[in-house]
């Protein structure tokens, strides 16, 4: 498979790489900033990387151009790319909302427009959404990132209707609470209670979520299209 990875130079996106790299399978990774760690991601799947700010519509129609000619053509893009706010809905301020909604919604829109126009003149394509748990059953401070990741369940399952006549599979996977650097900042007593609302008892790993992310970009699924697929450990029951 050709696949696009947006936000893959960490945390899920680069477990997303590691796996798809070592099924065979031919990879393009998005970064933003971190040079360092997309290198060593390079250096240790043989994916290629591609810089640019996926967030301003010019730029995600340049890196997937780009993309595509690296790869010859993409069957499946993952729209991983993704940041958070913590703060009280309250204290948020215009450029806050509009940084998490164009990073962790508006990058997958037009992503996807861009991977839509290219499948179906070839009639196939898997476009694989990662959302969150908070996009379900949204987060407390986190109105923003709550808002944005329900937005690519409403996304995922209208596009499934719009693009399943031309042979698009459009799926949305859900990780609960992971082993992320996006997590990082948790203290010990908010991970423990995390853990305690979690009826697996613990969080999940970025290769737990990529491994569901495989499935749904292989033939396993291709008679699976507009679900939402939770790896959350039960969080979101």
């Amino acid at each position: 498979m050709k696949v696009l990875i947006t936000g893959g130079s960490r945390g899920i996106g680069r477990s997303c790489v590691e796996l798809f790299t070592q099924k065979g399978d031919n990879v393009v990774f998005v970064y933003a900033q971190n040079d360092s760690a997309a290198k060593a991601c390079e250096e240790k799947t043989g994916a290629v990387a591609v810089k640019g700010d996926i967030s301003d519509f010019e730029t995600a129609g340049a890196v997937f151009v780009r993309a595509e000619n690296i790869l010859g053509g993409i069957d499946v893009l993952i729209n991983n790319a993704g940041v958070s706010y913590i703060g009280l809905f309250t204290d948020m301020n215009l450029s806050e909302w509009r940084k998490i909604t164009d990073i962790n919604l508006s990058s997958a829109f037009y992503m996807s427009q861009h991977a839509a126009r290219l499948m179906i003149k070839r009639h196939s394509g898997k476009i694989i959404n990662i959302g969150s748990v908070w996009g379900r059953c949204g987060a407390s401070c986190e109105a923003a990132y709550s808002a944005a990741k329900a937005g690519l369940r409403g996304l995922t399952m209208s596009l499934a209707k719009e693009l399943g006549p031309s042979g698009i599979n459009v799926n949305c996977v859900e990780p609960g609470v992971i082993d992320t650097d996006m997590n990082a900042h948790l203290d010990s007593e908010t991970l423990a209670e995390l853990t305690l609302n979690t009826p697996l008892c613990r969080i999940g790993t970025p290769a737990e979520v990529a491994k569901a992310v495989y499935f749904l970009a292989s033939e396993d699924s291709s008679f699976i299209t507009g679900q939402i697929i939770g790896v959350d450990g039960g969080f979101g029951l």
